[in-house]
């Protein structure tokens, strides 16, 4: 029997897996580094102020936390003048300060699982948590040059974090969040996308390859077909998130062996307060079906090995573990 981590090479490798890779299990995910630190998560019902200085609030009765957007919490209020409102976090830390997550690192066995780390929000998410959805859209067309430059920014100072951790780390998946999309269509088109977006991510994914990162997973929850020719120019191994109004069986059958998808069970429909056993077999087997043994992890399109209502992300698992014993 294969160890949950070679079992993912053969996967998304076109070889001879002996099993569905079930969700998360072959990532050993560790957290809370230092500078990740400095932008806590809010819990249900808080609002914290992040490290650049963006309100993020997590009202009751929503599945997770968003930037609150009104004139007076925006950072970037006019684009053109983003140089005078935005700070990137510090990226100082002492040397002790790592040693929690290191501790995390050392007990990954690494036979059995890649050493994983989760890098959120995303190039994109970081632009639209300063200014709003709104108003990333159109300055897009009507300061491109400005927001050339905030990119950029961003991404030099990711670029510095991850020097950090792949200094203390060394981790072998990064998997990093970026939402691309709604359910229906990419934010941008491809045109644009291939403009603003995937220079930049090809110089981060970029540095990670060229500094021991063995494999990028992307999570996008969203429509991103048509973005997928860029995806695999970045560099991403597996894009995860990935809906089931991507048609992932056809993007398998055109891009199988460039990427992998892990996804095709949407939250929007197994995650849910009167989801049902029955439901969840339904849904994982028609994944499971339509998608084949081969560059394809089935999965929720939660970016985790998480769920919103109790239950349902461990009802996913032991669907996939019963459609093993079927398939394979």
């Amino acid at each position: 029997m294969l160890t949950k981590r070679q079992n993912l090479l053969e996967t998304i490798r076109g070889g001879n897996p002996d099993r569905f890779v079930n969700q998360w299990e072959a990532f050993g995910l560790v957290s809370g580094d230092p500078i990740a630190a400095k932008s806590p998560r809010p819990l249900k019902g808080q609002e914290i102020v992040n490290s650049w200085g963006v309100t993020i609030r997590f009202p009751e009765n929503t599945p997770g936390p968003f930037p609150v957007h009104d004139y007076e919490h925006k950072v970037i209020k006019d684009i053109t003048k983003w140089k005078e409102t935005v700070k990137a976090p510090s990226l100082d830390a002492p040397t002790e300060a790592w040693d929690a997550i290191k501790a995390q690192a050392a007990a990954v066995d690494r036979n059995e699982k890649f050493l994983a780390m989760t890098i959120a929000p995303g190039i994109f998410e970081q632009v639209h948590y300063l200014m709003g959805m709104d108003d990333t859209l159109l300055n897009f067309y009507e300061e491109p040059e400005a927001m050339h430059e905030l990119i950029d920014f961003i991404t030099d100072w990711k670029i510095e974090y991850s020097k950090l951790l792949v200094k203390h780390i060394k981790p072998e998946v990064i998997i990093h969040h970026d939402d691309w999309g709604s359910q229906i269509n990419s934010f941008l088109s491809p045109e644009m996308f291939a403009e603003f977006i995937v220079p930049a991510f090809k110089k981060l994914y970029g540095f990670y390859k060229a500094n021991g990162v063995q494999l990028i997973v992307h999570h996008s929850d969203s429509y991103g077909a048509n973005l997928v020719p860029y995806m695999i120019e970045m560099g991403i191994d597996i894009w995860q998130g990935a809906m089931t109004a991507n048609n992932i069986p056809k993007l398998i059958k055109k891009y199988g062996g460039q990427i992998s998808f892990m996804g095709d069970i949407n939250n929007g429909v197994v995650d849910v307060s009167d989801w049902t056993p029955e439901l969840i077999a339904r849904e994982v087997e028609r994944a499971c079906r339509s998608c084949g043994k081969l560059y394809f992890i089935p999965n929720t399109t939660m970016g985790g090995p998480m769920s919103t209502y109790p239950g349902v992300y461990e009802a996913v698992s032991a669907e996939i573990d019963r459609m093993n014993k079927i398939l394979f």
